[in-house]
């Protein structure tokens, strides 16, 4: 029997997400020249076309869908990742100067987002057949290796053509919680961690604008860090003459604005101009002003206990080892994310252009996550037939 409940929580979360999206877009749509209803009526389309794949993918056999699906998925995105910079500019959206969406007739699509899926599901086989024999080192170097071949080829298609780091970080978090889970050695585990934490850090030192927002970031938290420190540390640490990060300011006074239950759907000040992207990678910061700290809990806890929780149960129950791993695979793709968003709009880490998971306007990851979880339900009958047994 399909887990019903992932099911419903993860529907639910996304018609919230919905609801938003016409009280957050309001004004951008003015500015634009649209219809207020404008990005509602799309987003509206792909949450329905979301919640029907999702809930038709659980109805499939996951021994027929798992693989075909996942493994198309891999190729098909890698490839497209790999001549998108060949593409005219009519047939992708740029952002940042990196082409990273494709347009289609009725909205655009971001193959990152699905090759993803297809990454997790390329891990999740290769490690069943591959790392789960015990081995000396060197052998196991040699089994690990291709691994980060392909890791690395896709960070140059993500963190350097694409211009996108965010993405690349979820990538990373996503082998390394995989490896954990396949059972490499502690050995290797910590030169693969090291291996990945300098290449990020490579990926930040050689790009200007990335070391300029890590420098802003730090300028925003550093007078509470620093105090914590011994006076000549400090010091050695402390930034003059940066300026405040504005999106982190503006985001912590919309947080703040709300107080404990929102000034109420619809009423959002800091929609009008005061928060940039508000209804993209600020959205919780949007809705924590209209709904306030209380349901900005209520968010956080359906996803925590009735997203990430069930799914991190179905790859507890499940024997076949490819479905769990690839069941521990979502649980990062949605987790990672997650973390990044609400950390980056508080202010704790540098903003990474990662929206909140179901909530944040877009359609490409909408779609994609529901991919994920229709994939993880059509898993989650085989869970709970072994449960019932």
């Amino acid at each position: 029997m399909v887990d019903k409940k992932l099911f419903l929580y993860s529907s639910l979360l996304i018609i919230i997400g919905v609801l938003f999206s016409y009280s957050l877009t309001v004004h951008i749509s003015a500015l634009h020249g649209a219809s207020e209803f404008h990005y509602f009526k799309k987003y509206i389309f792909i949450a329905t076309v979301s919640i029907g794949i999702m809930w038709g993918l659980s109805l499939a056999d996951p021994h027929k869908l798992i693989m075909p699906l996942g493994i198309f998925f891999f190729i098909f995105f890698f490839i497209l990742m790999l001549f998108m910079n060949f593409l005219p500019s009519f047939m992708v959206t740029e952002a940042g100067g990196a082409k990273r969406w494709i347009r289609l007739p009725f909205f655009s699509i971001s193959p990152i987002e699905f090759f993803k899926i297809g990454f997790i599901t390329f891990l999740a086989w290769s490690f069943h057949r591959k790392l789960f024999k015990k081995r000396v080192f060197i052998e196991e170097l040699k089994v690990i290796g291709p691994y980060f071949l392909v890791f690395m080829l896709t960070i140059i298609l993500v963190a350097i053509m694409q211009n996108d780091l965010g993405q690349s970080i979820v990538l990373a978090g996503i082998i390394i919680v995989m490896f954990i889970f396949a059972g490499i050695s502690a050995k290797l585990f910590f030169y693969s961690v090291l291996i990945i934490i300098s290449t990020i850090f490579i990926l930040i030192k050689t790009f200007p604008h990335r070391i300029s927002r890590v420098y802003t970031w730090w300028a925003n938290i550093q007078d509470f860090i620093l105090t914590i420190l011994p006076n000549e540390l400090a010091n050695n640490f402390k930034i003059e003459y940066i300026p405040q990060h504005y999106q982190i300011e503006r985001s912590l006074d919309t947080i703040t604005h709300g107080g404990l239950i929102g000034v109420g759907l619809g009423n959002s000040h800091y929609k009008y101009g005061f928060l940039p992207d508000i209804h993209t990678d600020f959205a919780f910061s949007g809705i924590m002003e209209e709904g306030g700290l209380i349901f900005g809990i209520i968010i956080l806890s359906i996803f925590i206990f009735g997203v990430l929780k069930r799914v991190l149960a179905i790859a507890n129950r499940v024997e076949n080892v490819t479905f769990s791993l690839f069941c521990i695979g979502i649980f990062m793709l949605l987790v990672s994310p997650f973390l990044m968003n609400i950390l980056g709009i508080s202010g704790l880490i540098p903003i990474k252009g990662i929206g909140f998971p179901f909530i944040s306007y877009g359609g490409s990851a909408t779609l994609s996550l529901s991919v994920a979880i229709g994939m993880v339900l059509s898993i989650s009958k085989l869970a709970y037939t072994k449960k019932q047994g």
